[in-house]
């Protein structure tokens, strides 16, 4: 049985013994929200190792936690299971009940054949409504102070990011407008900020978050009814003193919710306590304005090595253009920093064509490219993506564009498999379509279509744009006009509608077709910015594929193809970066490095990237030896010591990228 998100498209498998046939079920049998409900019969259910496994009481409380190689056996029963998967999944069942987590899979079983009811929840959140506002910056501060209405919890659980809800969406009129039903936290904190759209767009997450409001006011601060205060004026300057408070209040909420309904043992809560005084049951129940209180007192020094990589940073110009993007920024919870960068000139960008090198080889492009981009490198940060929302072309980080975050939150359910189309259109690549045969559709436990093309006609690769599909993996050449097909060109500006999500264009010079497939429907792609040679194209498509068909999203997967790639550097995102094409097997895409000590030893580096299904604030259990600890999803693990054994039954657990000596692998090859 498949339990489907068929908007993010993700799946989750239940392995029963024989078949089963679900019956519709009522959605009110269960105490969490769900989507759809069913029932089944069964005595068996069977689910991905690791999958954790939360068993409660009719009232809500807690009876068993199962993670990685736990057993629980319980009584007769009624009990109600949350199961961390692919998709947020609920049963319940009467027990007895026997969850047993095994190296290779967790089953759940019952004496006898029994009526489960299963009941799912889409991870896709919808704004509620719009609010409407002028560009004056007093009018802005009143719409964006309501973007917390989306918070489903004003309590440290909102560091879950299944209870942050999309905020509504922004629309520019000709006065403000909030609608009456908008329900709007009285949490008594506020941000006084100077009524400017750079200190407005800067502090719209962090407002968001807590539930603040922003006020016009002399020297931005934040302030609780209480009487805390905190400056931001500080020595670290205006956009960093936020960037701090967001991630201070964020991963502090994080330890502190420990004491709520997720009694974990959390990595983090252990080293905070022992470094500092906090007092964590008490702030559990306190008031807002007394946990900034405890939360400002510790030095930001002793908890910044403990602090997750945060997802995103985005660089956006204050501009009256860019207040309809807040809401879309805000959801992600962004750091959001004011546009500065180095402009990098186009021959570090450009490739670096060798003549003898060709004798052998091909370019990929059509004919003569135009460079006539202001290619620009953001100030460097801590973030594991960057988002760039301004003039000229970014290098290490994505073009973000307004039609990508519309067309993602307008992503319609799709029924079916997950949709991958490779279209090359020249025979002289055909190597890389050997290899996205081999490797797209390759993961067991879900479902893919792949349909290649080959040699297409400029008719035939309009209809093949036109289709809907989930990713589209182009392999040919581009030049300024367009997709080279065998009678002509196609030049994307001019389609009205595309129907793929994300996509590869891996041919020379892509990034204007890239901007105009995302301008008509698609979220986001991978391009190049330059001439790039076949055979090290070959070389990045291969990589890109493994990592795109593991789950990692756009912007982190080109991050690791610059690992072992001498010409990565040419390639960017356009669009939404973060979008994943599947989903990871773990809820997060784990990339490990390796460092080879001595003859049995080896160091390893635990690095997760956070997903769509695992934001900020998700929770992994890394599935190492003698592990029993939780660490926040984005967190990296480093200095792990194992043998040459036990890093080889680590990796047997599941497939995933290794960096080994500046080379990615995807096994044990380069073990003894």
């Amino acid at each position: 049985m498949v339990v489907r998100d068929n908007v993010e498209r993700h799946q989750f498998m239940l392995r029963t013994p024989s078949p089963v046939a679900p019956e519709p079920a009522d959605r009110r049998r269960f105490s969490l929200p769900t989507d759809a409900a069913v029932r089944i019969e069964t005595d068996r259910i069977g689910l991905a190792a690791n999958t954790v496994v939360c068993v409660r009481d009719e009232a809500g409380s807690m009876l068993a936690q199962v993670d990685q190689q736990g057993h629980e056996e319980l009584d007769a029963a009624t009990y109600s299971i949350e199961l961390f998967g692919a998709v947020k999944t609920y049963l319940r069942v009467e027990g007895p009940l026997t969850v047993d987590a095994k190296p290779l899979e967790t089953v759940l079983s019952f004496e006898e054949p029994q009526t489960v009811y299963v009941g799912a929840r889409s991870s896709h959140e919808s704004p509620a409504t719009t609010v409407t506002t002028t560009d004056d910056p007093l009018d802005v501060m009143e719409a964006v102070s309501a973007f917390s209405s989306a918070l489903k919890t004003t309590s440290v659980e909102r560091s879950y990011p299944t209870l942050r809800g999309h905020p509504p969406l922004l629309e520019l009129g000709d006065e403000l407008d909030i609608p009456e039903g908008l329900h709007v936290p009285e949490t008594g904190v506020r941000i006084e900020l100077p009524p400017t759209l750079s200190h407005i767009f800067v502090a719209t997450p962090l407002a968001y978050y807590l539930g603040a409001r922003l006020v016009p006011g002399d020297a931005p601060r934040l302030v609780a009814e209480d009487g805390f205060v905190h400056d931001f004026d500080g020595p670290h300057g205006f956009e960093e003193s936020v960037a701090r408070a967001l991630k201070r209040t964020f991963f502090l909420d994080c330890v502190v919710r420990t004491e709520g309904i997720y009694d974990v043992p959390l990595h983090e809560r252990q080293t905070v306590e022992s470094r500092t005084d906090i007092d964590v049951e008490r702030l559990y129940d306190a008031s807002l304005g007394e946990q900034l209180s405890a939360y400002f007192e510790i030095p930001y020094e002793h908890i910044a090595d403990l602090v997750p990589e945060w997802k995103l940073t985005t660089h956006v110009a204050p501009q009256t253009d860019n207040i309809e993007l807040l809401p879309f920024i805000t959801n992600d919870l962004a750091v959001v920093r004011t546009p500065t960068g180095t402009e990098v000139p186009h021959s570090e960008v450009q490739a670096a064509v060798v003549d003898d090198f060709l004798r052998d080889d091909i370019v990929r492009s059509a004919g003569a490219t135009t460079p006539n981009e202001t290619y620009v490198k953001p100030s460097s940060t801590d973030s594991v993506e960057q988002a760039w929302i301004s003039d000229g072309t970014p290098v290490g980080a994505s073009k973000t564009t307004p039609a990508a975050y519309r067309n993602r939150l307008q992503r319609k359910p799709t029924q079916g498999d997950i949709g991958i189309t490779v279209v090359c259109n020249d025979p002289e690549m055909l190597a890389e379509t050997d290899i996205v045969d081999d490797v797209y559709g390759s993961r067991d436990g879900l479902s893919f279509d792949v349909d290649a093309h080959y040699d297409l006609s400029r008719a035939e690769l309009r209809e093949i744009l036109a289709e809907p599909t989930d990713f589209l993996h182009y392999i040919g050449h581009i030049d300024d006009d367009g997709f080279q097909c065998r009678d002509g060109r196609v030049d994307a500006e001019t389609l009205d509608h595309v129907g793929t999500g994300a996509f590869f264009l891996n041919a020379c010079q892509s990034y204007d077709q890239g901007l105009a497939l995302v301008e008509a429907g698609a979220i986001g792609g991978i391009v190049t910015f330059s001439e790039v040679i076949n055979s090290q194209a070959v070389g990045v498509g291969r990589t890109l594929a493994r990592l795109l068909n593991g789950g990692f999203p756009l912007q982190a997967s080109l991050d690791v193809v610059r690992t072992d790639s001498d010409i990565a550097h040419q390639y960017g995102v356009v669009g939404d970066g973060s979008l994943s094409v599947v989903q990871a097997e773990s809820g997060v895409a784990i990339l490990c490095e390796v460092e080879h000590i001595d003859s049995d030893t080896y160091e390893l580096s635990y690095n997760a990237y956070p997903t769509s299904r695992s934001g900020l604030g998700s929770l992994i259990i890394p599935a190492l030896p003698n592990n029993s600890e939780y660490f926040l999803s984005s967190q990296s693990l480093s200095d792990i010591r194992l043998s040459t054994q036990e890093l080889r039954d680590f990796l047997a657990l599941e497939q995933i990228p290794v960096v080994y000596d500046d080379t990615v692998y995807w096994d044990c090859e380069f073990l003894p």
